[in-house]
């Protein structure tokens, strides 16, 4: 059991760490709303994995997949969350041209604040969004379904192993999570420029729409 979870814990790492739609919500709301908000995101991510974990353990997440109408369904809500996620990207990105530049001096916000002057209703926005992205991803629960049993030990339990490798996988999106936000963190000075944040949601309401229409061709390539 533990060379396998050594084994997993590597693939899974190399996984984490490659750029994707939970990595690019962890870096904008970090941006865009300060590294407390990044967190809280990441802990909504966390969440969702969690949730994920425990469904395939006990072999919820092999029914979604099995069923065309639930994994469609979770497919098709998944992808408008995420269009609704970049079209308010986008808003933003307007609003930020239309607000007066000079309006306060740059870097005057503290480290973590929430630029809205709404810390709490900040966090909790950003852990809604990190749960949502995640729990309507169907491919997050295909992740953990078609992965662990490959390093599931011959004769171990399957409901204990997928705990503890669902423990590994978050312990080490955590870790990458923390980093992102702390780079993010790092270079405030600059990501606070009107110029960079309106250019960041820009980018991001893109990158949403564009995992929006990836995740509805998925549709298509399981058809086919």
């Amino acid at each position: 059991m533990f060379t396998s979870a050594l084994a997993f814990a590597g693939v899974a790492a190399l996984i984490n760490v490659t750029p994707g739609l939970d990595t690019l919500l962890v870096l904008r709301t970090s941006v865009s709303h300060g590294r407390t908000a990044g967190l809280a995101a990441s802990l909504g991510i966390l969440a969702g994995c969690l949730v994920w974990g425990f469904a395939t353990a006990v072999g919820l997440t092999a029914l979604v997949t099995a069923s065309r109408v639930a994994y469609d369904t979770l497919r098709v809500a998944g992808a408008a969350y995420l269009v609704w996620l970049g079209a308010s990207a986008l808003w933003r990105s307007r609003r930020a041209v239309a607000e007066p530049q000079g309006a306060a001096p740059e870097g005057a916000e503290p480290r973590g604040v929430d630029v809205e002057g709404a810390v709490p209703r900040g966090r909790w926005a950003a852990f809604r969004a990190g749960v949502g992205t995640n729990l309507l991803n169907p491919k997050a629960g295909v992740f953990y379904m078609s992965l662990i049993p490959q390093f599931t030990p011959d004769g171990a339990s399957v409901f204990t192993a997928t705990l503890v490798f669902t423990a590994i996988d978050i312990v080490e999106l955590a870790l990458w999570y923390w980093v992102v936000s702390g780079a993010a963190s790092a270079l405030s000075g600059r990501i606070r420029r009107p110029a960079f944040r309106r250019r960041m949601e820009q980018v991001s309401g893109v990158a949403f729409f564009g995992f929006a229409a990836n995740l509805l061709a998925e549709g298509g390539r399981r058809t086919a």
